[in-house]
């Protein structure tokens, strides 16, 4: 299958900072292909490495529209309101949770990608989600000294925190940096119809034409099915903004357990091998059955309680590439055994994986 050979932008940048030349190539075809879905009214708003595929020829591919939106769904103020995003990648103005404008949030998540392209690290990162928050939300970074003066200069405008002064896609292709060895990119639409990219930017602004486009993933059904079973193998899901709400009481994601009734959860820097054979060590030490499929753990006990025997199960997710979040549930048994086991075995045993409660402050130490 041509978007699985080449395999994820992500897996690409995972190995180590690209040359400049190579994440500018990656850049200008980004850039084109947003801006042919701004052109037809769609906005992505969840791009990151790990939805950019790549194909034997290294041709930009951009996959997974799950969370993007259409013209039609701006409210009446001109606006999206949706709190969606991934962690990393989502721009102050989403945070700030009073609408904005999803073009604007594609080309801020662009600007980070451009920025992990290049030093190999996330310009906004932190074990602690708020303190990130807090750093995206204030435009809190600062670029290697191996970024040229005007990638330096590029990624301050396409990282401004005001979507009002951020870089634009039109004054984003008419940049020095991006202009070098950019090649006009063609898409081919239905009914065979040819689209320009630097054709559809004008006088600094996106016209969007009469061409009728309305199947923005060239993968089929069975492509995508197929992708998203192999990239599964390889790394667990990964969670979005959107998820990070329904997880937690106020984001408070911290390196110890967060309990919600049967369910628990704590992050950990910990890598999936290592996560899974502490949960198989534990099963081990208290004779539990361990049953593991994909990126997750079950825990059964052999002794039958007043509800059955006690079935737990343990479910690894990614918040970014060096932090995963592990949740912890009750699937059977009684709830007074499972809080026993909990304070007596798991805890105590897991503890070794799980970050250190961050203190909280104010200020930020930049």
């Amino acid at each position: 299958m041509e978007y699985v050979k080449g395999g994820e932008l992500f897996n690409t940048v995972a190995k180590g900072r690209l040359k400049e030349e190579v994440a500018r190539n990656y850049f200008q075809q980004l850039i084109s292909a947003v801006t042919f879905c701004h052109a037809r009214g769609v906005f992505h708003r969840d791009l990151k490495p790990e939805n950019i595929l790549l194909d034997e020829d290294g041709n930009v591919k951009v996959s997974d529209f799950g969370l993007s939106a259409i013209s039609d769904q701006i409210r009446g103020d001109g606006l999206f309101h949706t709190f969606c995003g991934t962690p990393a990648y989502v721009a102050p103005e989403v945070l700030g949770r009073k609408g904005y404008e999803a073009a604007k949030v594609d080309v801020w998540s662009c600007g980070v990608i451009l920025f992990v392209l290049m030093a190999g690290y996330l310009p906004f990162n932190d074990h602690n989600v708020m303190v990130m928050y807090k750093k995206i939300y204030k435009g809190i970074f600062r670029c290697p000294r191996w970024f040229s003066p005007e990638l330096t200069r590029l990624l301050k405008r396409v990282l401004h925190t005001n979507p009002e002064t951020r870089m634009t896609i039109p004054e984003i292709m008419e940049n020095r940096w991006f202009k070098k060895g950019f090649r006009d990119i063609k898409f081919y639409v239905e009914d065979d119809k040819l689209f320009s990219v630097k054709d559809e930017v004008k006088d600094g602004e996106i016209e969007a034409d009469e061409i009728d486009y309305s199947d923005f993933n060239p993968e089929s059904p069975t492509e995508v099915v197929e992708r998203k079973r192999l990239t599964n193998m390889s790394r667990p899901a990964s969670l979005n903004a959107f998820d990070l709400i329904s997880f937690s009481r106020g984001f408070s994601l911290s390196g110890l357990f967060e309990d919600g009734g049967e369910e628990s959860r704590f992050v950990t820097g910990a890598s999936v091998s290592i996560i899974v054979s502490k949960f198989e060590e534990i099963g081990k030490v208290v004779s539990f059955t361990v049953r593991r499929k994909d990126f997750r753990v079950s825990l059964e006990g052999s002794r039958e309680g007043v509800k059955g025997p006690l079935t737990i199960t343990a479910e690894i997710f990614e918040l970014t590439p060096n932090l995963r979040v592990v949740e912890v549930k009750k699937k059977a048994g009684d709830k007074v055994e499972y809080d026993e086991f909990l304070e007596s075995q798991l805890r105590p045993r897991l503890r070794a994986l799980m970050l250190p409660e961050p203190v909280s402050d104010n200020t930020l130490d930049v």
